[in-house]
């Protein structure tokens, strides 16, 4: 049912235009893409169901736009997408949300990139295992691929322009769970090592963590999920959520306070209203300006420089 209502709540209808131009997929050849898993991907199946998106006419749209919904993931890849803006040096991987069945690649992929590069951040996209690939431990399959992720590019980072300890993670819904996950895993890998990508830290160097899943057990009263620890190692956290958000505005509350305990800096927004599944797509509920609350806070944090004058 949990599973079911994150699915539900990540396709909610929406009625006003786009906050950023929307992109293709698959990504044009100008963008780097590169398999996650140089070999055999780790619990490979053998002959996996091929890769579709998983959208009918029938589904609803958002924002008055239709969207991908990625199935069958089975071979990961990360994309980039280098800023358009003057680079300032940072760098954010995403994570689409999708209640680990889907992935909506363009509402919360794509269309991100196009957000964070016209602000001078390098996106690094992330297409990660689903189906039933999380959220960790039911699967660690999505959680190893966000470790991989976080070691390869900080291993391009010289190419890619990136200042390796300006490197952060920004998720949606089951998304946003993977990214408070790897912010508390990240001190060892879930696989034997294969290259030199996987001697280098998996730690984000922040988080943003966008409507939210699966952080607290509302079949425990909404207790913090204890596999998602903080301690005082875990990056600085943005969060933002609406009360009203079908998925449950405890999990952005009680992760925040997790945090707080943990003494980990932390900035939470919260919304009366503005439901869930959204992303970038501009509605008539404020929650939608969030993308420039997260930049604010960005330089708060001296990842990005201040605005010039």
């Amino acid at each position: 049912m949990r599973h079911s209502l994150f699915l539900l709540a990540e396709l909610a209808i929406f009625s006003t235009p786009l906050f950023a131009q929307q992109s293709a997929w698959p990504p044009a050849p100008s963008h780097t893409t590169l398999a996650l898993w140089p070999h055999t991907t780790p619990g490979a199946t053998p002959n996996p169901a091929s890769e579709v998106d998983t959208t009918t006419p029938k589904d609803n749209l958002i924002a008055g736009k239709p969207l991908i919904r990625l199935g069958n993931v089975s071979a990961p890849t990360i994309t980039l997408y280098a800023p358009i803006a003057k680079n300032t040096g940072a760098a954010i991987v995403v994570f689409p949300g999708g209640s680990y069945r889907i992935l909506a690649i363009d509402l919360e992929g794509t269309e991100v990139c196009d957000w964070l590069t016209s602000a001078g951040i390098t996106c690094i996209l992330l297409k990660y295992r689903v189906p039933d690939s999380g959220p960790y431990p039911k699967s660690s399959a999505a959680l190893q691929d966000a470790q991989r992720a976080l070691g390869i590019v900080r291993e391009h980072a010289a190419e890619w322009h990136i200042e390796p300890h300006r490197v952060g993670v920004l998720g949606f819904s089951a998304g946003a769970h993977l990214a408070a996950a790897l912010s508390t895993h990240f001190d060892q890998r879930l696989y034997d090592p294969i290259d030199a990508a996987d001697k280098l830290s998996c730690r984000p160097d922040f988080a943003v963590i966008v409507y939210p899943g699966y952080l607290a057990l509302a079949e425990q009263n909404f207790a913090p999920n204890s596999e998602i620890h903080p301690t005082e190692q875990t990056p600085p956290s943005f969060i933002v959520q609406a009360e009203d958000d079908p998925v449950h505005v405890e999990n952005a509350t009680v992760y925040f306070l997790s945090l707080k305990n943990a003494k980990v800096p932390a900035e939470l927004h919260l919304y009366a209203q503005g439901g869930h599944g959204y992303g970038l797509r501009r509605t008539a509920q404020p929650v939608t300006a969030w993308p420039r609350l997260v930049e604010t806070w960005l330089r708060t944090i001296q990842i990005l420089p201040p605005p010039t004058r």
